[in-house]
């Protein structure tokens, strides 16, 4: 999506944090694997850029990995992960 393309990144601003929200519950259980699974999906080795300034594109990925809403919510199973692979 281009950045002149005003509704699209609106809509996209506005729908990201609804989407995480009605995940939540899964994310508060199993937030840490399917955070890493989708961190390792869109920084692949062939996956186009989430943030392109030369061509003025912006990926509605930017939006979710920008997210602090998500990271709150993946945050205990990662505590939890951490602390379970000390002790391994």
């Amino acid at each position: 999506m281009q950045y002149e393309e005003k509704a699209k990144l609106t809509t996209a601003r506005a729908l990201v944090p609804v989407v995480i929200l009605v995940a939540s519950p899964v994310l508060l259980i199993a937030g840490a694997p399917v955070r890493r699974r989708y961190l390792r999906y869109v920084y692949r080795d062939e996956a186009p850029l989430i943030l392109d300034k030369k061509q003025g594109r912006i990926s509605v990925h930017w939006f979710v990995v920008t997210s602090p809403l998500l990271e709150w919510l993946c945050r205990p199973t990662e505590s939890l992960a951490r602390r379970f692979s000390r002790r391994g």
